[in-house]
């Protein structure tokens, strides 16, 4: 199969598992095929934790979860170094951190002190991490999905804007149409059913999980996808409209205390090839754009406390911005 087929079956299996949540999953392909971390948000047991797990499951990766905690610590992520004695002599060794994984999924991240959150960042972004002065890499194929909780906040540390910054989206979950709910019920009461069988059943056919070399070939692939320059005109536009919100309403102007940077610009264009090439176009148009242009800079932004004690939400804001910004 090529690597497009591959893909769609990806996907496929993925929604077998996570009921309602299509744009979720579409999502998370699509921080898979464009390099970058996502940051999911939403409330508890939206299927954030399983979502990803479905992802690893059906693709030959490592996983790993990190837990975060308030007493955590950034050896507890990165690894450290340990002390052997091998024949009357003794050497430092590197022991690997949950962070050394394809896949990792770092559950509450904002309930992690900043040493931790640093210590993220630096994976994240420069995909190594230095431990005693040492460097180690990542992995080729390296992602992080973090999940928050919106409503809590005993015992939690807001992430800071320069680290908000490094994930490539950051996507809403909600709560599933009522049709959806009832399959769900099903889903998971014939899971327990078949859990519960255990030995007594038929052993279970284990599917072939998907090659890492196919998310490169896709990636390549991507890498072809045309993107003109009225395109590209438009998605800096668009960010250039955050910095300057007084050229377009009075409203926009009251809502924004800062706009996006250029990793927004880059993010719309990564995002945009992924999703034109998953919908089998090898050029982007601007529905490409506004498909994914609020997971891309709602947390880009930093709205004022006008815009806050309105009610104005960041959605919202882009979606002015969307109206006023003229198509290519």
């Amino acid at each position: 199969m090529s690597p497009y087929e591959e893909i769609q079956t990806l996907k496929e299996r993925m929604q077998q598992s996570i009921i309602g949540q299509e744009t979720v999953v579409e999502r998370l392909i699509i921080g898979l095929l464009a390099n970058g971390n996502l940051l999911v948000e939403g409330l508890p047991g939206l299927a954030k934790t399983r979502a990803i797990k479905a992802l690893a499951k059906n693709l030959e990766a490592d996983f790993s979860r990190i837990q975060f905690t308030p007493d955590l610590l950034p050896s507890d992520v990165t690894g450290t170094e340990v002390f052997y004695q091998v024949d009357s002599k003794g050497e430092f060794r590197f022991e690997p951190g949950p962070i050394f994984a394809n896949i990792v999924l770092g559950d509450e991240i904002n309930r992690a002190p900043a040493k931790v959150q640093a210590a993220m960042l630096e994976a994240m972004e420069e995909r190594q991490v230095t431990v005693a002065g040492t460097t180690h890499k990542m992995p080729p194929l390296f992602m992080v999905m973090a999940t928050q909780n919106p409503v809590e906040q005993e015992g939690t540390y807001p992430l800071p804007e320069a680290q908000m910054d490094r994930f490539l989206m950051h996507v809403n979950i909600e709560y599933p149409p009522i049709e959806d709910e009832v399959r769900i019920i099903s889903l998971v009461r014939g899971e327990e059913d078949a859990s519960s069988a255990g030995a007594d059943s038929a052993p279970v056919k284990e599917v072939q999980r998907i090659s890492q070399d196919v998310v490169f070939a896709a990636r390549r692939e991507i890498s072809k996808v045309h993107v003109s320059e009225a395109m590209q005109r438009y998605m800096a536009d668009l960010v250039y409209a955050t910095r300057t919100p007084e050229k377009y309403s009075s409203d926009l102007d009251r809502w924004i205390d800062v706009g996006g940077s250029p990793r927004a610009s880059l993010a719309l264009d990564k995002c945009g090839r992924t999703l034109a090439w998953l919908r089998r176009r090898d050029f982007v148009d601007p529905e490409d754009v506004r498909a994914i242009v609020h997971d891309c800079m709602r947390h880009r932004l930093m709205l004022s406390y006008a815009a806050q004690g309105e009610g104005v939400t960041a959605d919202q804001v882009i979606n002015a911005i969307v109206e006023q910004v003229a198509l290519p």
